[in-house]
């Protein structure tokens, strides 16, 4: 079983997308290749999704109810998931943000190569949700670095797929980091599981942090924190000036 966690808060613009998504993203893609399956044959993919929130103040909750999710208390992003992880029913965990769209065969997809390769981590392609050009390279050369550096310096994106046990293993997501949770988690894994970064298969994701803080700022941030992750370890303070859930309203600095 496929357990999908979203952390999420002041979510219902984005997560309605998300859960439209995810049903398409079950289903046969259009160019998909089952050769590997027996006799070319069909199958059925068993999911679940758990909303892990941080207290929305908006319709998120009620859009997840009418979705049959389960939900349950999250808070920042990486304790968001581990919450979702305890109620997780599901071998393998999904981590999705709740800005991404998937587009038609995409689990179906991304679970195929995930057994092929026998991975216990991975990540994919991404793909922005705008026309604008800066964003279309901005893209590539994320896909580029980390199909790059997978093998010795592992990065991953917002969708995390990994066998349950592994998270388990090794606590979960560290709650005390404030920013790229996900790559010091990854690369934690990494030490005990086989990785892998898929670059046939790739997601959409939306622009509103880069959009609200700047393209340029926030990628500085971004590189700022893996440097200090690699020489002196993951920050758990607020040096960077990060926040979560603040492209609402209803803005809680994270």
């Amino acid at each position: 079983m496929l357990s999908i966690i979203i952390p999420t808060l002041n979510e219902e613009d984005y997560l309605p997308l998300l859960l439209e998504s995810i049903s398409r993203a079950a289903a046969k893609g259009e160019k998909e290749d089952l050769s590997s399956l027996p006799e070319n044959q069909d199958f059925k993919i068993n999911f679940e999704i758990i909303i892990a929130d941080a207290g929305s103040t908006d319709k998120t909750i009620e859009i997840a109810q009418s979705y049959g999710c389960k939900i349950t208390k999250g808070g920042l992003p990486g304790k968001g998931r581990n919450e979702g992880a305890k109620l997780a029913r599901g071998d393998l965990l999904l981590f999705l943000d709740a800005d991404l769209i998937l587009p038609r065969g995409f689990l179906r997809n991304l679970l195929k190569k995930f057994k092929d390769k026998n991975l216990d981590i991975a990540s994919t392609d991404l793909e922005f949700i705008s026309k604008k050009k800066i964003y279309k390279i901005a893209a590539k050369l994320c896909n580029f670095y980390y199909n790059l550096t997978q093998h010795f310096l592992p990065h991953i994106t917002e969708c995390i797929l990994v066998k349950k046990y592994l998270h388990e293993k090794i606590g979960g997501f560290n709650e005390r980091v404030i920013i790229l949770e996900d790559f010091d988690y990854v690369r934690r894994i990494a030490k005990v599981g086989k990785f892998g970064h898929l670059t046939s298969i790739k997601f959409y994701t939306s622009t509103r942090r880069f959009e609200k803080e700047g393209l340029i700022r926030t990628l500085l941030k971004y590189i700022l924190a893996d440097i200090h992750l690699i020489l002196l370890g993951p920050v758990k303070s607020d040096i960077l000036d990060y926040k979560f859930g603040h492209y609402s309203k209803n803005q809680k600095k994270r």
